[in-house]
This record gives C-alpha cells, sequence and structure tokens, in this order.
C-alpha cells in the first residue's frame, strides 16, 4: 500500500511512505503568480510529481492522507484563502486522479506522535528518531513541513491502515 502524506500550503510537503518507509518527500511544488509573482501551489507539477511515482500501483493500492485544516485566529483574510485555495488545489487534483483521499486533523495525528503544545521544529525531530536513513533530508530548520508530511503517513499506516 502507497501512502501520500500531504502537509498543504504553499510551504507544505509531498510524502511518499509505503511498508513502514518513506520513499520520497518532496516540497510542495510551487510558481510565481500575478504582477508581484506571489507564490501558489502548482497544481500541473503537484499532478505530474504524484503520477510519476504511482505508476506501478492499482489505485486500490493508494491511499492519499491530507491534513485536514481550517481557518486559525489571527490569520488574515487574504491568506486563509490562499490557503484554502492549495487545499482545494489538492482535493481535486486527488479527486481527477479517482485517488481515495482521506484526512486528518493536525490534532490527532500530533497527540499520536505526543507533539501536542511543541514547536513546530519538534515534527522534524521526531521524523529523525524514526526514519534516521532519511535525516539528511531533513537537516535544514524549513524541513519541518516535510517532517509533518511524512509523520501524517506514518500516523495514518500505524492507525487507519492497521485497523482495517
Amino acid at each position: 500500500m502507497l501512502i501520500i502524506g500531504i502537509d498543504p500550503g504553499i510551504a507544505g510537503a509531498i510524502c511518499f511512505f509505503e511498508k513502514g518507509k518513506v520513499k520520497d518527500v518532496i516540497d510542495m511544488p510551487t510558481m510565481a503568480e500575478g504582477k508581484k509573482n506571489k507564490r501558489q501551489i502548482n497544481g500541473r507539477q503537484i499532478f505530474n510529481e504524484i503520477s510519476s511515482r504511482i505508476d506501478s500501483y492499482s489505485s486500490e493500492n493508494i491511499n492519499v492522507v491530507v491534513e485536514q485544516v481550517s481557518a486559525m485566529p489571527g490569520q488574515g483574510v487574504t491568506s486563509m484563502f490562499n490557503f484554502g485555495q492549495s487545499f482545494g488545489v489538492i482535493k481535486g487534483i486527488c479527486s481527477a486522479m479517482q485517488l481515495p483521499i482521506f484526512f486528518v486533523r493536525p490534532a490527532k495525528w500530533k497527540k499520536h506522535f505526543d507533539l501536542i503544545n511543541s514547536q513546530k521544529d519538534a515534527s522534524r525531530t521526531r521524523a529523525i528518531e524514526m526514519f534516521p536513513n532519511i535525516s539528511s533530508i531533513l537537516s535544514k530548520k524549513k524541513d519541518a513541513n516535510k517532517a509533518d508530511a511524512i509523520l501524517i503517513a506514518s500516523f495514518y499506516e500505524n492507525t487507519i491502515e492497521k485497523n482495517k
């Protein structure tokens, strides 16, 4: 079973996870938009990245797990709209590819890994502890989003997949 863990958003990441191992993890593909060159996620590239990694699988052997995000107090209307738009693009791509999508709230997967009320960087530390062979791709603080995608996929395999 291939599990695709997705931390949505401009600075998010996508993890390809199978049999307790990280097969690959990439930063969320983005592109510049408009006169101000604001970044937005690149739906076409997301499609290409997923497609190139699922060729040898049937759709019954793939599950996509997306962190279910919502508005947070203190965030601006524009940034929340952009975040929601990114979330919708990811949902649309997975639906068009006919991949089953599961959603997990941040509190649920973070509780599983004892990361509630911890610093953002704690997920990177936990992912390195669990998967020391990939520590080199999580070496920078900005790699916390890759760690989140890895932990989201691992959470799914450890909880949902084992209970089927």
